[in-house]
């Protein structure tokens, strides 16, 4: 993000507090919309993460804060629950092999610190905007929530499962749109550098469902997709980007 780990604490403390720093018992925090599941050990270890992800929760929230205020409505913070290989949520365990998600049932983003790891080493999609994106992409998914978009599609889905996975890829697709619409919202105020986009397109491209099945050595079976493609991917988060503007990412109507 064009910031490094020192200056981005700095940041966080003037604006938060020290608390945001450490809890009474020394383990890391995120922030008051944060939680990490991890022991005092590895908190400590994980520190640098937990700072960067904690800006990003409060960044992006912002964002989407002032984007419900002008559009007179209110929006409503999510939580993000930072753990390693599993915790427990109100949508049943979380496991790292699930990758992160987003539960409506308490409105949290769950994520396995261990995936920034595979998003680099078996996804090949390294740098900080790559860890950016998905996060933002999970937030992205909170705003469906809070729109009450998830409710109907999870309803059309138990009405006609033959479309639920189209119903599903649509959804992804406007969390990536979500996820660059507040990347452009970032870059206006000065927190981008040069390439942080590519590797957020780098990281949208990577988790394509062509991309995985390729990987796992499969076919490429459109039918079975529930995230979209690489291309797809990619072109919603930069229509997003491009825009800055929500209007723009109503994968409803224009497929």
């Amino acid at each position: 993000m064009g910031i490094g780990g020192g200056i981005i604490t700095l940041i966080l403390a003037l604006i938060f507090g020290p608390g945001i720093l450490s809890d009474s018992d020394g383990g890391t925090t995120a922030d008051s919309h944060g939680e990490v599941g991890l022991t005092p050990a590895d908190s400590a270890a994980e520190e640098p993460v937990v700072q960067f992800v904690s800006f990003l929760l409060d960044d992006i929230q912002l964002t989407w804060e002032g984007a419900f205020r002008r559009a007179g409505g209110s929006y409503r913070p999510a939580t993000l629950v930072l753990f390693r290989d599993g915790t427990r949520s109100a949508c049943g365990v979380g496991q790292s092999a699930m990758g992160p998600f987003y539960c409506p049932l308490d409105e949290k983003v769950y994520l396995d610190l261990g995936f920034f790891d595979e998003l680099d080493r078996r996804f090949g999609a390294p740098g900080d905007f790559a860890q950016a994106y998905v996060v933002a992409h999970e937030l992205g998914h909170h705003v469906q929530h809070l729109l009450g978009l998830t409710a109907r599609v999870r309803e059309y889905q138990r009405g006609d499962p033959a479309i639920a996975n189209q119903l599903s890829v649509r959804m992804e697709l406007q969390a990536d749109c979500y996820a660059g619409v507040w990347a452009h919202a970032a870059a206006e105020r000065g927190h981008l550098e040069t390439g942080d986009i590519q590797e957020g397109l780098g990281a949208a491209s990577a988790v394509g469902d062509d991309r995985i099945q390729r990987r796992a050595g499969g076919s490429v079976d459109v039918d079975s997709f529930t995230h979209g493609s690489a291309r797809e991917r990619t072109e919603w988060f930069m229509r997003g980007y491009e825009s800055g503007n929500s209007t723009a990412c109503d994968t409803f109507a224009a497929r």
